[in-house]
């Protein structure tokens, strides 16, 4: 193929994945990629921003985008504006991921579902797969979904096994329009390094104080210096409570090292370079039912 037949050929587009908190749309958004671009945990709403993965293959360029957790349980500032997030970046789509999890299927995902454009073509992905013995079980769930929508594609998969992602990246490619590429070949997201910090931070308070602690809990980097392959970075976690600050620093600050020793070590694997990470926490109440902080915080 000559490169004008090539280009004429190339393939490109935003693809969101949606579906309820938990069902491992963060996981998969990676295992695509095949790097850790949004971060993830047991707790509900890790993903709080439009978090953008690309993967350019020889024909075609996916430019996946990780949404929060359509939220129905709380009605505060951050969860609406986690919400708008959702339903903005569906109008933006040219091909929807709806995620479930295998053997489940109730309210909340119906309410996600309802959501969905119907001018949008749309794949039903069936996460954890490899989680459910009796696989002809799956044969009448699978049904239970495909009634309430008209799916483009159905394809089981497991995320963190990597199950089935050819097969899904495949049915993709089939719906992105023609369109030459949006990002350069080597680009694996549009964050910028100090976004992806900020992530990192915030998944390994969440997987190591979890439940105990809220989730209204955030991380500003307050400064972000690179000096050749070294980057100084300097975070402030914001909680709610004086208790809740107790938690993150832990006995004898124990918990506060755990967690900035194991994002520095996330943060090199991702940058390529040595990092210097500095952590404290900080006391900030109502943050996350104010509209005008969440803007300063970054939230869209």
């Amino acid at each position: 193929m000559n490169p004008q037949d090539a280009q004429d050929n190339f393939r490109c587009g935003y693809i969101a994945i949606v579906g309820r908190p938990n069902v491992g749309k963060s996981t998969l958004m990676n295992a695509l990629v095949g790097a850790k671009v949004s971060i993830t945990s047991r707790k509900a709403q890790t993903t709080r921003h439009r978090i953008t993965g690309i993967q350019t293959r020889e024909n075609a360029q996916f430019v996946y985008v990780d949404t929060p957790g359509f939220q129905t349980r709380h009605s505060n500032a951050l969860n609406r504006t986690l919400n708008r997030t959702v339903t903005t970046t569906l109008t933006a789509a040219d091909v929807i991921l709806f995620i479930v999890e295998a053997g489940t299927y109730g309210p909340a995902d119906k309410q996600v579902l309802e959501l969905l454009p119907k001018n949008v073509p749309c794949i039903l992905v069936i996460n954890k797969w490899d989680r459910v013995k009796d696989k002809k079980t799956l044969i009448e769930f699978t049904r239970q979904v495909s009634a309430d929508a008209e799916f483009a594609a159905v394809v089981p998969v497991s995320a963190k096994q990597r199950f089935q992602l050819d097969a899904l990246e495949a049915e993709i490619e089939k719906l992105l329009p023609p369109n030459p590429p949006m990002f350069d070949e080597d680009d694996i997201t549009d964050r910028s390094e100090k976004f992806l910090a900020a992530e990192i931070v915030r998944e390994k308070i969440f997987r190591f104080v979890g439940e105990e602690l809220p989730y209204t809990s955030t991380v500003l980097i307050e400064k972000f210096e690179q000096e050749g392959n070294l980057r100084r970075i300097f975070a402030a976690v914001l909680v709610e409570r004086e208790g809740h600050k107790a938690m993150v620093i832990g006995q004898k600050g124990a918990k506060l090292k755990e967690i900035s020793t194991q994002a520095r070590l996330d943060m090199e694997k991702l940058f390529g370079g040595p990092v210097y990470l500095e952590v404290w926490v900080k006391v900030k109440s109502g943050w996350a039912d104010n509209e005008a902080g969440l803007r300063a915080y970054g939230y869209e």
